[in-house]
């Protein structure tokens, strides 16, 4: 358990560390949050869908929590070209332990990303149902944390390339978000692009949120969160496996 802290903790002293990384981090969920939360949301009224932003902000959120946690598994590529990995894994310690404490590192990195772009929603408008729902809230964030930074972690222990890695990440990371019912209702979608939603763990992620923050269930809560602890405890054993594997 020592070795998981120090690694969490080491985590937050890196991006506590580097305030470009902060900013940098969130111009492209910013970027839709205002484009799209102001630019469709007069469209959105009339369709008689009700207020957009209301409607976006969630999605923005696990987004700004997908890409933060995603590209987190750069990192050990990074230590691994450094040489900083071999010194962490000749430690006399578990490897497994190792994984765990950059995967929770990174995990909650992504959900002060998260709270972050919650936070400039409530100053540009954005107005939660109810104090009881942020808990709530808090646990969606840390379940998709968890989840796609294991699953950034166990695709960074197969790659040494970090040129490889971003082109996976970005094959990966916008399909996710953008078939995850982030931008629109998932209701009444063609029958393929239902199947894909539903087969998109982040739409759980979403759902989660959208129904924590302002009362819009449309997956269902229990489902919701059936989903993510089942799909993160595979991906981070897979995580864990591909990481004990790693040669340095």
């Amino acid at each position: 358990m020592k070795v998981i802290y120090i690694l969490w903790l080491r985590q937050l002293k890196r991006y506590f560390r580097s305030k470009s990384r902060i900013i940098g981090a969130l111009g492209q969920p910013l970027l839709f949050l205002f484009a799209l939360g102001f630019g469709f949301g007069p469209v959105f009224e009339q369709a008689g869908e009700g207020n957009y932003l209301q409607f976006l902000v969630p999605g923005i959120i696990a987004m700004s929590i997908l890409f933060t946690s995603m590209f987190n598994g750069i990192e050990i590529i990074w230590d691994r070209q450094f040489g900083f990995l071999k010194e962490t894994l000749v430690a006399p310690v578990s490897r497994v332990n190792i994984m765990l404490g950059r995967t929770l590192g990174g995990a909650t990195v992504a959900i002060f990303q998260g709270i972050i772009i919650l936070a400039i929603s409530i100053l540009i408008g954005f107005r939660f149902v109810s104090p009881a729902g942020l808990p709530l809230a808090l646990l969606f964030m840390f379940l998709i944390a968890l989840l796609f930074t294991a699953l950034g972690t166990a695709i960074a222990s197969v790659l040494e390339d970090m040129h490889g890695f971003q082109l996976i990440m970005n094959f990966l990371v916008m399909p996710l978000f953008f078939l995850s019912g982030a931008l629109f209702p998932i209701e009444n979608l063609p029958a393929g692009v239902n199947a894909l939603v539903q087969l998109n763990p982040l739409s759980y992620g979403v759902d989660g949120l959208r129904g924590s923050l302002i009362g819009l269930f449309q997956l269902g809560l229990l489902t919701n969160i059936a989903v993510l602890v089942s799909c993160g405890l595979v991906l981070v054993t897979i995580g864990a496996y591909l990481f004990s594997r790693i040669e340095v």
